[in-house]
């Protein structure tokens, strides 16, 4: 690693490259490669990047990592040295306009990237949410509380307690809506199981995130932050939701049900999808349009019930051709009080595995069936290996969401030991994580490349 702050971050071959060209970092420079040219700014590197790219932010905004071997001639035209700091400004307090409370758990809803470790910093305090995105002042009076500062990941109990204990105290205290900044990976887990702790809400719980960073020219933020702010303030959906992109377009954005959204892309901005049915409403900077009329709506009491009871022994299992009993019987062997099971098809798994199923069942462990197909109904009465499960203990729980009933059996299980009336509990739709039945439009997806689907979509690419 070079001592040298002119080239901080930079070792091995991409340090000597700069060293050759005389090219300290934030040069303004015209980098010529063995088949292209490069303009942009040469950004320091992250104290663990590897030794073999200069990396470069382009005049559009975008970084580019460019092999040190490959570069011929590097053209110094100037210096703009960054300073990736969110500007600061009293967030303006206007009487006429409603409370919203930001509850901050970790992501990167607004941030600058850290050059230095190639960490991106939050930004989160209202000053900085208002230097970064001025409009909110024209929504709401923010105010912020952090929570935690962890990965989406890392979010687990702990978390979710005290997430639904603070909503139900700025709900005493009457915030006219909450927004919570999240980590989009595990976001789909925390809405469900917010959904369980916090019910009969009267205002709207908005959680948000961004799948790319602020400092990215395509991030999609600040459109998040103020679709989800418009939202707490605005709307008079009193649930928990998940608010990202609809389309991978600017256009609006897309209110979810929590117990019935999932991430489904891993970079997409539009990566959030309603599964087996369709999403509550859509969100632009102008105004909010329901797409349906059966949800709880906006109250004026600071009526809220938090139940944060939850058993933490509770897997859910992915079943694949060829599992063996082990890993159920590892979970009992362990303590597991509950498992919830992905199974293929309608809800199957394999004829060795019952065994392993039986004897949780004589353990007093609770098991129930989900579909790994994601759309679509457990359905074990169709075949004799779905009622030879149900006889061995295994509940069929409709269309419920794998991860769903994982989180709602963790629920279920810290209210009870009585797994009749775990049963009750789990097979007893609460917020939406279990429909009559799918609409039509509630399953869609296209395959590109079909004569019918190309016509259609070029109507709306942009």
């Amino acid at each position: 690693m070079s001592g040298d702050s002119s080239y901080k971050g930079y070792r091995g071959e991409a340090l000597e490259t700069l060293k050759n060209f005389k090219t300290p970092i934030w040069s303004d420079v015209e980098i010529s490669t063995e088949n292209d040219k490069f303009t942009g700014i040469v950004l320091p590197r992250s104290e663990t990047a590897d030794p073999l790219h200069i990396v470069l932010k382009l005049r559009s905004g975008y970084n580019v990592g460019i092999a040190a071997k490959s570069i011929k001639n590097i053209n110094i035209v100037g210096r703009k040295e960054a300073h990736y700091k969110i500007p600061e400004k009293q967030f303006p307090y206007n009487p006429k306009k409603p409370r919203v409370k930001l509850l901050g758990t970790g992501g990167t809803i607004a941030s600058r990237l850290d050059y230095r470790t190639g960490a991106v910093i939050p930004a989160f305090s209202p000053g900085e949410l208002y230097g970064s995105v001025p409009e909110l002042a024209d929504i709401c009076n923010l105010e912020t509380e952090k929570l935690y500062g962890v990965f989406s990941e890392n979010m687990g109990p702990e978390q979710w307690k005290g997430t639904a204990e603070a909503i139900g105290r700025e709900i005493e205290k009457g915030v006219h809506g909450i927004v919570i900044g999240h980590g989009t990976d595990t976001m789909h887990h925390t809405a469900a199981i917010l959904s369980f702790m916090v019910q009969n809400s009267p205002v709207p719980i908005v959680m948000v995130g961004s799948q790319r960073s602020s400092d990215r020219p395509s991030s999609d933020a600040a459109l998040n932050l103020m679709h989800s702010v418009k939202t707490a303030a605005e709307s008079d959906i009193a649930e928990v939701m998940v608010c990202m992109f609809g389309p991978t377009s600017d256009d609006y954005g897309l209110l979810h049900r929590g117990t019935r959204v999932r991430k489904m892309h891993s970079s997409y901005r539009s990566t959030f999808r309603t599964i087996g049915d369709t999403p509550i409403a859509m969100v632009s900077r102008e105004k909010i349009t329901p797409l349906r009329q059966d949800y709880k709506r906006r109250r004026h009491d600071r009526q809220v019930t938090i139940n944060t009871a939850f058993e933490e022994k509770v897997s859910i299992v992915y079943y694949y051709p060829n599992m063996k009993p082990d890993i159920i019987d590892s979970l009992i062997d362990n303590g597991y009080r509950g498992i919830v099971i992905a199974g293929t098809g309608l809800g199957h798994v394999n004829k060795p595995l019952y065994p392993a199923l039986k004897r949780a069942h004589d353990k007093n462990i609770a098991v129930y069936m989900t579909v790994q197909t994601l759309w679509g109904y457990v359905q074990m009465y169709v075949y004799d290996t779905g009622r030879d499960m149900m006889e061995l203990g295994v509940v069929p729980t409709a269309n419920m969401l794998p991860e769903v009933a994982y989180v709602k059996l963790g629920w279920a299980l810290g209210q009870t030991d009585d797994l009749n009336k775990v049963k009750e509990i789990m097979l007893t739709p609460i917020a939406g994580e279990i429909t009559e039945r799918e609409p039509s439009n509630g399953y869609l997806i296209f395959q590109g490349n079909i004569p019918e689907v190309e016509d259609f979509i070029s109507r709306y690419r942009k």
